[in-house]
């Protein structure tokens, strides 16, 4: 769908996305366990919106409306109600429309299409985020919780660890069909660790990894799911993170740069959008990301563009495999071809079409609300030369993003431009 009345980023803020393995996190085993807490929800939230406003010198009484990307606090931390939370934020907030918005991983890409939908409707300023906390629970009951982002009645008894096991599924199809190595799909994790290394907001910033660990199963990284089909197909490197974290940004109409004395050059406008939806309760070719595809269309029909302009990306590697995957829906590789980008470096800070260049899901961490958001705000701070040690060394012209809900069910895809 064409946009109606442009829209900009201007700007916004992460809270560092933290869980295990990452220094600041407290658990059993860490020095500080009982004398400190990690922080809430709400601490994330409130963050976030404080380094938005930091960032983009904005008086939050400008604010028309707030979106929230949220999958799973009614379960983590017995909240529901999430809108109200953002709204609490800040005072001068109240009394402003506010919505949360579900789809699984694909809660921030809907926060934001909510946004560029009150933005055509005629608002001006509008505040977007996206939180997530899930270490409240053991990694198993965690499962059991982000389960219910499958068709839960039919496919929760593939595994304790439903998600793993269902990507461990399109792991051994996708190898089978195409001969892809097991190695050439640890090259994704490598990558991934290697740019986070490099960014201070994420999960994994003090993990390496290195290729002889990613490419085969070992003693330090093991095939963990009990699905003996299943189980030799996915390892703990081929994981995104379980994260707790918050993103916030500011998406405005080209009234609303006048409003906070801001011009394009400022900003990066998004320029295509595609939304595509699939059906919970069938499974389609687990070769391909059917639904990715057809978002991805959808955004270079609405941008009047096509693969080749793209110049970086952010996508969603919920696992090495799926990240893959995405450089083949995108345009970027023909079916299991995506191999080569990753044996030819085309997809590191420094190749051809750099992809995830701060970690992405599996490096910079998956606080699942959240990630959507981030991704558009990771593009805006590499057209912006806002990345510290892992920017791009030129400023990309145009980005594009891929925030998957479930296993390939629910898919937003954006499209920026940098301005001038």
């Amino acid at each position: 769908m064409p946009l109606t009345r442009r829209a900009f980023v201007v700007g916004g803020a992460h809270t560092p996305f933290i869980g295990k393995g990452h220094p600041d996190f407290i658990w059993k085993r860490h020095p500080d366990f009982g004398k400190r807490e990690n922080p809430k929800y709400d601490q994330l939230l409130k963050a976030a919106v404080d380094g938005l406003i930091a960032d983009t010198g904005l008086n939050p009484e400008l604010v028309d409306r707030l979106y929230l990307g949220n999958f799973t606090g009614e379960l983590f931390v017995h909240q529901g109600h999430m809108g109200a939370a953002l709204v609490g934020t800040n005072a001068a907030f109240k009394g402003k429309p506010a919505a949360r918005l579900e789809g699984a991983c694909a809660s921030g890409g809907l926060a934001m299409l909510a946004g560029l939908d009150a933005i055509a409707a005629g608002a001006d300023i509008v505040l977007v985020a996206g939180v997530e906390v899930q270490t409240t629970v053991s990694a198993r009951i965690g499962g059991d919780y982000l389960a219910r982002a499958s068709d839960y009645a039919r496919q929760r008894s593939i595994d304790d660890f439903t998600f793993p096991a269902l990507f461990a599924r399109r792991t051994k199809a996708y190898r089978e069909r195409f001969g892809v190595l097991e190695e050439d799909i640890g090259r994704v994790a490598v990558k991934a660790y290697a740019n986070a290394n490099k960014n201070p907001n994420a999960h994994m910033k003090a993990v390496s990894m290195s290729f002889e660990k990613a490419a085969k199963a070992g003693e330090r990284n093991v095939c963990f799911i009990a699905n003996e089909e299943l189980h030799p197909y996915i390892k703990m490197s081929d994981c995104s993170q379980v994260s707790d974290g918050a993103s916030a940004l500011l998406l405005v109409s080209a009234e609303g740069l006048k409003k906070l004395h801001k011009t394009e050059a400022d900003a990066a406008e998004v320029i295509g959008r595609g939304h595509a939806v699939d059906s919970l309760f069938e499974d389609g070719d687990l070769t391909q990301l059917n639904t990715a595809t057809l978002a991805s269309q959808k955004a270079y029909a609405s941008a009047g563009l096509s693969s080749e302009a793209i110049e970086v990306a952010e996508v969603h590697d919920c696992f090495t495999v799926t990240e893959m995957m995405m450089y083949e829906a995108m345009g970027l590789a023909a079916p299991g071809q995506a191999f080569q980008l990753l044996r030819d470096g085309a997809t590191n800070i420094d190749g051809s079409i750099p992809v995830n260049t701060g970690g992405g899901l599996i490096g910079f961490g998956h606080p699942v609300g959240a990630t959507g958001v981030k991704q558009v705000l990771e593009i805006f701070r590499q057209m912006k030369g806002l990345s510290g040690d892992y920017q791009m060394s030129t400023l990309p012209n145009v980005g594009m993003t891929l925030n998957m809900g479930g296993d390939d069910k629910t898919v937003v895809s954006l499209i920026m431009r940098n301005g001038s």
